[in-house]
């Protein structure tokens, strides 16, 4: 049996935080994992940067509840349930999720919880495991499953290192540069032929 798993933002709906920075006007919002590897160090500076302009939980989510998935991505995740038993691996939050996770129709997450004090201050975060994308495909192969993995991003080099074939898509130049192991493609309809390629089943468009 074969697993798709992909990350969510910058492959199937927008950058949330960049999304929120440009709503709001503070540029250092804007960094995310193509920017700073560290996943700590990058969500300690964003926690940093709320507090100073004490923004909430709410604000965050009332942005969100106005994006949508990019363009093709809900017919993409249609295409591959089709084929495919799949996952979403993410640093996202549940408490961010839903409004896109509706549009897309509900597949399989496994992502992060935030905490929040009684007045909706986001105060930490909480990982669901120490380097949970790879530890998750690790999990899926001792059951036997074959992974095809897709991500963007810094985060999801080693998600795609322990899949059986990974695909970087939409990632910029910095990360193909480091990490030329991995097949590169442009757009979603190049995932697709990337997953045809790469299943060990007679697959097609």
């Amino acid at each position: 049996m074969e697993l798709a798993c992909l990350d969510l933002e910058g492959v199937l709906v927008p950058e949330i935080w960049i999304a929120f920075a440009e709503r709001t006007g503070i540029e250092e919002l804007r960094a995310t994992t193509r920017d700073i590897p560290d996943y700590d160090v990058l969500m300690k500076q964003r926690l940093r940067i709320l507090d100073q302009h004490n923004l909430k939980i709410g604000d965050i989510q009332a942005v969100i509840a106005t994006l949508a998935p990019l363009p093709g991505a809900i017919e993409f995740v249609d295409w591959l349930r089709e084929r495919f038993q799949v996952i979403i691996l993410s640093d996202t939050f549940y408490e961010f999720s839903e409004p896109l996770m509706r549009q897309l129709k509900w597949p399989t997450l496994f992502c992060h919880r935030l905490v929040t004090d009684e007045s909706g201050r986001v105060v930490d975060y909480k990982l669901r495991q120490k380097d949970p994308k790879r530890a998750s495909v690790q999990a899926l192969h001792s059951l036997n499953y074959r992974v095809i993995a897709a991500g963007d991003s810094y985060n999801d080099t080693t998600m795609l290192g322990e899949a059986d074939v990974g695909f970087l898509i939409h990632a910029p130049q910095n990360v193909i540069d480091e990490f030329p192991q991995f097949q590169s493609v442009a757009n979603l309809e190049e995932l697709k032929a990337g997953f045809i390629a790469a299943s060990n089943r007679n697959l097609t468009l």
